[in-house]
């Protein structure tokens, strides 16, 4: 599962008592909720049928995808459902062959959700062999579904304005800075980034 409220707190604690800055941003925003999803195939599946959608409409496929398949869409439904029944129920094309390719990487036994490679690295690539599972879909299932305690999604558009609001920067920061600028957050970064996750969405609203 997710990191833990008390992970996150303790995480935020230890950044802030080394960057003042990071500090004053805490005591701003305060600490945020822990975002925590279930381990294994449905979520990896959840996450393709939401790319490039909203949220209501992602919800409204999931629905017509389990009335179709049955709860949680098992691998086997899945991939033995038509190209036609899973675009009745509003999976593209593209999305289809995603969805197949996770599930027949499922069953066939290639992608192993239970053992994946403590190394996060390691665990990345393993995720992203899967059609439509990009890095930071990888990232994203390591950090809310793993709890995995450093996972640094430094390409996520939020981190990097967040990081540069938080930092005092007049530009926002590239991927490579941000990754230079967190280091010495380490091994708290997933803590880090469900609060700039936070913080971003005070800053915005």
């Amino acid at each position: 599962m997710g990191l833990s409220k008390e992970t996150i707190c303790i995480g935020l604690d230890a950044v802030a008592a080394r960057e003042p800055r990071f500090a004053s941003a805490l005591a701003r925003a305060g600490y945020p909720e822990p975002r925590i999803n279930p381990p294994g195939y449905q979520t990896l599946l959840r996450t393709i049928v939401g790319q490039q959608v909203s949220v209501a409409s992602a919800k409204s496929v999931w629905n017509k995808l389990e009335q179709k398949l049955g709860q949680n869409c098992p691998a086997e439904a899945l991939v033995t459902a038509s190209f036609d029944e899973l675009r009745a129920c509003g999976l593209s094309r593209q999305k289809q062959g995603y969805a197949r390719s996770l599930a027949e990487l499922i069953l066939s036994g290639q992608l192993d959700l239970d053992s994946l490679p403590a190394d996060d690295e390691e665990a990345i690539a393993v995720l992203t062999r899967v059609k439509g599972i990009g890095r930071w879909s990888a990232e994203i299932y390591l950090l809310f579904a793993l709890g995995r305690e450093d996972v640094w999604p430094a390409g996520d558009l939020a981190i990097r304005v967040g990081v540069g609001s938080i930092m005092g920067h007049d530009e926002r920061p590239s991927e490579q800075d941000v990754r230079d600028i967190s280091a010495p957050w380490s091994p708290h970064r997933g803590s880090v980034a469900i609060f700039i996750w936070h913080h971003y969405n005070t800053m915005v609203m």
